[in-house]
């Protein structure tokens, strides 16, 4: 789950589907939502304006904190095995 802190959808949160490494994006539910035209085919045979999600610079993304459900930065520090892991600064769980 991540928190948009810029543009127009400021404020939403969502569900991350996917990350685009080369251009430091990544795709969110339900934030960025544009109108996409496209012509008649098997899927959807009318054709006509199909709404989807575009993608939203990773600059403009915070994960959301697993305790707080608020919007926090990101530690690594090691665990009690010995391996690092992610925590959220703000209520000092480990994130998954």
């Amino acid at each position: 789950m991540v928190y948009v802190n810029a543009g127009n959808d400021k404020g939403k949160t969502g569900r991350v589907l996917a990350v685009l490494t080369d251009k430091d994006r990544a795709i969110v539910e339900g934030v960025n939502m544009v109108s996409k035209h496209t012509k008649p085919n098997s899927k959807n045979p009318q054709g006509g304006i199909v709404k989807q999600e575009a993608g939203i610079h990773v600059s403009n993304l915070q994960v959301v904190d697993p305790a707080k459900g608020g919007p926090t930065k990101i530690g690594r520090r090691l665990n009690d095995k010995g391996k690092l892991v992610r925590y959220a600064k703000k209520s000092g769980e480990e994130i998954k």
